[in-house]
């Protein structure tokens, strides 16, 4: 799905001498490469403060962590969506409640979230799917009129951009109180480990975070609050640094190559190609479209068998996980959701895709459509 190695040879030589360095001074813990990093990130999303730490879901756990809620708040979250945006609110007490997403764009669906506001309702926390803003402006109305935070998950869309109602533009993450990403390689910025960042516009929020990401402390020794020990390591640090130059380079080759999906499927009317949020830039994380009247398991197997992967980004929803079984949300009505898992599937798109790779796939696709229409 990903060729990372073939990334990793353009910028073989830059990134080897970066890892030799941070090995030769031995400054493997918050060595300066992560504060350099830290400045660059600030930098690129033009937000005031980046908090980096170990991964995406410390990232999200941290961020809820740092509103100060109580156990039985209710945050309000997507069920399609990678486990790790639910999994947090769940660990730390909270109630997770599920609403639907929208059947073009796979975000969050802002008219179901006001539907879902309680009197425990304390935080939003809206996904930004496979590599798309969901429609802020109206979340962050939402969010203002009953008094909500907003921690935006933007792990598979950094480098996304929103343009508002007044036309500014902002990038995804940084519109809500807090935004979460992840550096998993195979993310549009990815490190080769783990990694991942926080980022806000709030000082005392910022406090917060990095206080918390440091056992909950500001001064050694001293802990203020209980926290947990989160960090991105000097070495990934390095690497990132390096990466976050070439990031719009890399956002457009994916789009390219989504492009050419688009293209080559224009007249296949048993897919859908991923719709495009017209507020937001996509930078196609994954490029997923929806099937009807095919056999999504057999096509699979098909494609596997020609050398071909795809993947299904999610089987199963949040709201039907056993993690959740205790909160009784199995049988919730979320029917674009539910609908979703059964036709969506994604197909490679990486940085470094080439002609005759786009080719060889999407024959593949369309001659086992039309073999078995």
């Amino acid at each position: 799905m990903v060729d990372l190695q073939s990334q990793y040879k353009k910028i073989k030589t830059e990134i080897d001498a970066a890892i030799i360095n941070v090995i030769e001074n031995a400054n493997f813990i918050n060595g300066p490469e992560v504060g350099q990093f830290r400045v660059d990130l600030e930098k690129y999303l033009n937000v005031k403060h980046v908090i980096p730490c170990a991964n995406g879901t410390d990232a999200l756990q941290i961020a809820l962590m740092a509103l100060g809620l109580k156990p039985g708040d209710e945050v309000i979250t997507p069920s399609f969506t990678y486990i790790a945006t639910t999994e947090v609110i769940a660990l730390l007490n909270l109630v997770p409640v599920f609403v639907d997403v929208l059947p073009d764009t796979y975000c969050i669906d802002p008219s179901k979230i006001e539907e879902a506001i309680t009197s425990k309702t304390k935080a939003i926390v809206p996904v930004h799917l496979y590599g798309q803003c969901a429609d802020m402006d109206a979340i962050l109305e939402i969010a203002k009129k009953h008094k909500l935070a907003v921690i935006e998950d933007t792990a598979q869309a950094i480098g996304a951009e929103y343009t508002h109602k007044d036309g500014s533009v902002s990038k995804a993450g940084t519109m809500g109180d807090i935004g979460c990403t992840s550096f998993f390689p195979s993310k549009n910025l990815g490190c080769y480990g783990d990694g991942g960042a926080m980022y806000t516009n709030d000082a005392h929020l910022a406090s917060n975070l990095k206080m918390i990401a440091n056992h909950g402390q500001v001064i050694k020794y001293h802990h203020e609050v209980v926290g947990c020990n989160s960090r991105l390591d000097t070495i990934q640090a390095a690497i990132l640094k390096i990466k976050l130059r070439d990031l719009d380079n890399y956002c457009a080759a994916r789009q390219k190559v989504a492009a050419y999906y688009d293209n080559a499927f224009a007249a296949i009317p048993q897919i859908t190609v991923p719709a495009r949020e017209p507020k937001s830039t996509h930078v196609f994380h994954q490029y997923t479209i929806k099937l009807k009247g095919v056999d999504r398991e057999s096509l699979v197997t098909y494609l596997s068998e020609h050398g071909i992967p795809s993947m299904i980004y999610y089987p199963l929803p949040a709201h039907k996980q056993g993690m959740f079984k205790s909160f009784g949300k199995e049988n919730q009505d979320l029917p674009v959701t539910n609908l979703l898992t059964t036709e969506v599937l994604s197909f490679p798109i990486h940085t470094e895709m080439e002609q005759e790779q786009l080719e060889y796939i999407t024959k593949h696709i369309i001659h086992f459509i039309q073999s078995n229409a």
